[in-house]
C-alpha cells in the first residue's frame, strides 16, 4: 500500500457525494491506495465561505440547471450507476446524520453506516431529517438506536463534526465532494480523474 493520503470530505446530502463514493472503490482498487473519509457539516462550511448549493445558485439560470443535470446523467451512464435517484425530499438537513457518522467511527461501524445512509438517500429516496424516519431506518439497519441517539448528542461527536468542518475551510475546502490528495484540493465528482492522476504522481 502507499503512503499517499487521500481524503474525501463529505456529507450525505450532497448527490455528488453519493456518486464520488460509488466510484472511490475503482480508483482505490486500481492505485492501491484507501481515502480516508471525512464527514462534514456542508451547511456549516456553506456558512462559513458564504457558499450556497447548486439548487440556490443556479435556481434562476434554467440553461445551467439543465447542464448540471446532463453532467449527472453522464456520469452515471459513465459508472453504471443505475441505482442513484433523486432524493424527493431535497434539501435534507444533515446535522444528525453527519453526527451519526462521526458516532459510527466511535463505534466502529463507519463503513457500514456511510453505506446504509449514502444508499437511503440517494437511492431509496428517504426523508432522513425526520427524527422518527432515522430512527426506524438506524433501528431496521440493526445498529443500537438508543446508543446512536446519545452518542449524536455527544459534547465529543458534536465538537469533532465542527472540526472536521473547520478545518475543512482553513485547508480551502466550499463544498462537497472535497478530495486532498497529501495537500492538493480537488473539488466535485467530476475532478476524480485529477484526483487518480495525482495519486499515481504522487504515490
Amino acid at each position: 500500500m502507499s503512503n499517499v493520503s487521500v481524503q474525501f470530505l463529505f456529507d450525505f446530502g450532497s448527490p455528488n457525494a453519493y456518486l464520488s463514493h460509488k466510484v472511490i472503490p475503482q480508483i482505490e482498487a486500481r492505485q492501491g491506495v484507501r481515502f480516508e473519509y471525512v464527514p462534514i457539516l456542508l451547511g456549516g462550511l456553506f456558512k462559513l465561505t458564504g457558499n450556497r448549493s447548486p439548487a440556490e445558485t443556479t435556481a434562476g439560470i434554467e440553461n445551467k440547471r439543465q447542464y448540471l443535470f446532463l453532467e449527472i446523467q453522464r456520469f452515471i451512464a459513465k459508472h453504471g450507476l443505475t441505482a442513484y435517484r433523486m432524493n424527493p425530499h431535497f434539501p435534507v438537513n444533515t446535522l444528525a446524520l453527519m453526527r451519526g457518522a462521526v458516532a459510527a467511527q466511535r463505534e466502529g461501524v463507519f463503513e457500514r453506516y456511510v453505506e446504509l445512509m449514502f444508499a437511503h438517500m440517494w437511492e431509496e429516496g428517504l426523508k432522513l431529517d425526520d427524527p422518527q424516519v432515522l430512527r426506524a431506518t438506524l433501528a431496521a439497519d440493526g445498529f443500537d438506536v438508543a446508543r446512536f441517539e446519545t452518542a449524536m448528542a455527544d459534547a465529543q461527536v458534536k465538537g469533532t463534526l465542527l472540526a472536521n468542518t473547520e478545518a475543512a475551510f482553513k485547508c480551502g475546502a466550499f463544498g462537497a465532494p472535497t478530495f486532498f490528495v497529501n495537500d492538493e484540493i480537488f473539488f466535485g465528482k467530476d475532478r476524480l480523474r485529477d484526483v487518480e492522476e495525482e495519486i499515481a504522481r504522487v504515490k
